[in-house]
């Protein structure tokens, strides 16, 4: 079993910034795409970013340029760097991780069998 342990959440103004963390325990041998979805009241859980074993990236076009993953595999933590916070970025992130070594579709919440139980980033006007 993989337990996903989110951090760092915050409440921040408006065009600030805040960095999340997520850090992987348990058979982390077993994960290699790790992503970020988040989910604001009311609404579904959307995909925020991920990131390949191998560095690759791929990011949700509401984030492009203003968000960055990355992740360090000798600790299996992924991080998530928000700049330029806007207020309809509030919501639940929610650390992801996968078993397969290559998701095809890092978007879709179904390729991903292990979740964090989220941290909360409120973002005021």
């Amino acid at each position: 079993q993989v337990v996903l342990d989110e951090s760092g959440g915050g409440l921040v103004q408006a065009g600030g910034s805040l960095r999340v963390s997520c850090a992987a325990s348990g058979r982390t041998y077993s994960i290699f795409t790790m992503g970020w979805f988040r989910q604001a009241p009311g609404k579904e859980r959307e995909f925020v970013a991920g990131i390949r074993w191998s560095g690759e990236t791929v990011y949700a076009d509401s984030v492009k340029g203003r968000v960055t993953i990355s992740r360090d595999n000798a600790k299996i933590t992924v991080y998530l760097q928000m700049n330029s916070l806007k207020p309809e970025d509030t919501a639940v992130y929610y650390c992801a991780a996968s078993k397969v070594l290559s998701v095809p579709n890092m978007p879709h919440s179904s390729s991903y069998d292990y979740w964090g139980q989220g941290t909360q980033v409120t973002v005021s006007s």
